[in-house]
């Protein structure tokens, strides 16, 4: 599971077996360790509108709504966002994708878990 934060956006990006482990068990979970902390990053189907994220004692957690979950796991579709609104009249912008292969980038990375990318070219 690949996490990307960049201001008020939160991508995450999973591979196939992620994907099923997370229709079968309804949580997923990481862990990245710094040097006073750890930080956790979850996604968990919920009883849910639509996607919603939180951060708590060192947790980000995705909430996905379990019939999106299902949808999305079983079909091609490749991912669902949401712009959440904030209290201060703000939004995060939530992205879940399904994680290709690189066609033109690093492939020193291990892919054989990724999805086939739908574009055979740039």
């Amino acid at each position: 599971m690949k996490i990307r934060i960049k201001g008020n956006t939160v991508r995450y990006r999973l591979t196939r077996s992620e994907v099923d482990a997370l229709q079968a068990d309804g949580h997923l979970e990481e862990h990245t360790q710094f040097i006073s902390n750890t930080m956790t990053y979850a996604i968990e189907k919920a009883d849910a509108p639509q996607l919603q994220a939180d951060l708590t004692q060192n947790k980000i957690t995705l909430l996905i709504p379990a019939p999106a979950l299902q949808e999305w796991a079983t079909t091609e579709q490749v991912g669902m966002d949401h712009h959440m609104p904030l209290p201060d009249g703000g939004s995060l912008y939530l992205l879940l994708e399904k994680d290709f292969k690189c066609i033109d980038g690093d492939m020193t990375e291990d892919q054989s878990d990724y999805f086939e990318n739908p574009h055979l070219t740039c």
